[in-house]
C-alpha cells in the first residue's frame, strides 16, 4: 500500500515537474518571437565610437545584436537609394537626412539627438603654427578637408564662407575620420573635423577652436528606414539612443551636445 502511494507521489511529482518544464520552454519560446535576433544601423563616420558602445549596452538589455554600416552620410543614403537592406539611419546634419526623406527611404519623422561642430585639427606638433581658420587660408599650409557633399564638407562650407577665408585643401575627404587619419599621420598640417573627432584623437592632434563655429553647428537625426526588416527593434533602438541614461553619458563624454535651439544662419 505505502509502496503504491509512493509510486503516485512520484508520477505527480514528474508530471508536474515536465508541465513546468514545458511552460518555462513555451515563455523562452514567446520570448526569442519577441525579440530581433539583429538590426542593422547605417550610421555617420563620426557616430563610430559613441554608437559601439551605445549598441553593447542595447544588446546587454534587449537581447538585440547590433550590426553597424559606418561611412560619410551621404554615402549611406546613396547605399540606401541602391537598395542596401538597413532598419536605423542615423546621419551628421539635417540635410543628409532631408534627402532620404525625400527619396521615401524613411519610415516616420526622424529625431534630433545630438550636435556637433567643427575644429582645426594639427599634428600633436603643429608644424605650420596655425592658430586660426585665418592661417588655413594660407595656400603654404596643407590643410585637409570633407568634401562638400558630406555634412562636414558642408559645414566647413559655411564656416569659411561666414569667415571670409578660402581654403585650397589638399585633398577632399569622403568621412570626417579619413581627414583626421591624414593629419593623424602627418599626411596633412591641418584639418576640419568634428569636436567629437579632435577629443577621441586626444593628445596626437593639437585642437584649435573656430570662432563662431558652436553658434553653427551640425544636427544630427535618426530614424527608421522605410522598408526596414526589424522597425520595432529599430524603434527600440531610437528610444534607447534618445532616453537611457547611460546612452546619453555616452554621447556627453564623447563631446556631444543635447540639441539646442539656434537662430537661423
Amino acid at each position: 500500500m505505502d509502496h503504491t502511494v509512493n509510486l503516485t507521489r512520484a508520477r505527480i511529482t514528474a508530471a508536474t515537474t515536465a508541465v513546468v518544464l514545458l511552460t518555462a520552454c513555451a515563455d523562452s519560446d514567446t520570448r526569442d518571437q519577441g525579440a530581433a535576433e539583429s538590426i542593422t544601423v547605417f550610421a555617420a563616420a563620426s557616430l563610430h565610437e559613441v554608437f559601439e558602445d551605445i549598441a553593447e549596452l542595447y544588446t546587454e538589455e534587449t537581447g538585440t545584436a547590433v550590426t553597424f554600416n559606418v561611412a560619410g552620410s551621404s554615402g549611406l543614403v546613396e547605399q540606401l537609394e541602391n537598395g542596401a537592406p538597413a532598419d536605423v539611419l542615423a546621419t551628421a546634419d539635417e540635410a543628409t537626412m532631408e534627402r532620404a526623406v525625400e527619396g521615401d527611404l524613411i519610415a516616420g519623422e526622424p529625431a534630433l539627438f545630438a550636435e556637433n561642430y567643427l575644429v582645426i585639427v594639427t599634428p600633436a606638433d603643429n608644424p605650420a603654427g596655425v592658430q586660426s581658420l585665418a592661417d588655413l587660408g594660407d595656400d603654404a599650409v596643407e590643410t585637409v578637408i570633407c568634401a562638400e557633399q558630406v555634412p562636414c564638407g558642408a559645414a566647413t562650407g559655411r564656416i569659411t564662407e561666414a569667415s571670409g577665408v578660402q581654403i585650397t585643401p589638399v585633398s577632399e575627404e569622403t568621412s570626417v575620420t579619413d581627414v583626421l587619419g591624414r593629419v593623424r599621420n602627418g599626411e596633412a598640417e591641418a584639418g576640419l573635423v568634428y569636436a567629437t573627432d579632435a577629443l577621441q584623437a586626444g593628445d596626437e592632434v593639437e585642437a584649435i577652436e573656430i570662432e563662431g563655429a558652436e553658434e553653427d553647428p551640425n544636427l544630427y537625426p535618426i530614424a527608421v528606414v522605410d522598408h526596414a526588416a526589424e522597425p520595432e527593434a529599430g524603434e527600440e533602438f531610437i528610444d534607447f539612443v534618445l532616453t537611457d541614461e547611460q546612452a546619453q553619458q555616452i554621447l556627453t563624454e564623447a563631446g556631444f551636445v543635447e540639441p539646442q535651439e539656434h537662430d537661423a544662419a
